[in-house]
């Protein structure tokens, strides 16, 4: 669809950070970033939900092995969220952290404000740092 904003990044038409892509799934670093890390994955083929994805289950697959990669890395937690009013492509947060972050905890009030906040949106110099900090490097396709 071109003018769905992640059918935009799947085709390269937008630039984006991602850390880890196979054949049918993409994760990407979210530009309003809630904690450092917090990544979307998205399914490369375009639905409007999550209910729509008929590789329901390698899609949960790729969001387990993303969430446990954040674990690995030592922290805490990685929260979920599955969100899509405002952008119609199914996509699920994924959001690590270590508890006690106070920024997260008043984030879960403030979503919207804090996607539409350009204060928080990734330099190019800082997504590439947190993208090569994040990657899975052995699911990267340039």
């Amino acid at each position: 669809m071109s003018d769905c904003v992640f059918c935009r990044i799947v085709d390269k038409d937008l630039p984006s950070y991602n850390i880890y892509e196979d054949k049918n799934f993409l994760a990407i670093l979210d530009q309003s970033q809630f904690t450092k890390g917090h990544t979307i994955v998205i399914p490369k083929k375009h639905h409007i939900n999550i209910w729509e994805v008929v590789n329901i289950k390698e899609y949960s697959t790729v969001i387990q092995k993303i969430g446990k990669h954040f674990l690995n890395l030592g922290f805490e937690y990685v929260d979920t969220l599955t969100l899509g009013r405002m952008v119609p492509h199914c996509h699920v947060h994924l959001i690590p952290h270590n508890g006690g972050y106070n920024d997260w905890t008043d984030a879960i009030s403030k979503i919207g404000d804090m996607q539409h906040d350009k204060d928080r949106r990734l330099t190019n110099e800082e997504g590439e740092k947190l993208a090569n900090k994040f990657r899975l490097q052995d699911k990267i396709h340039k």
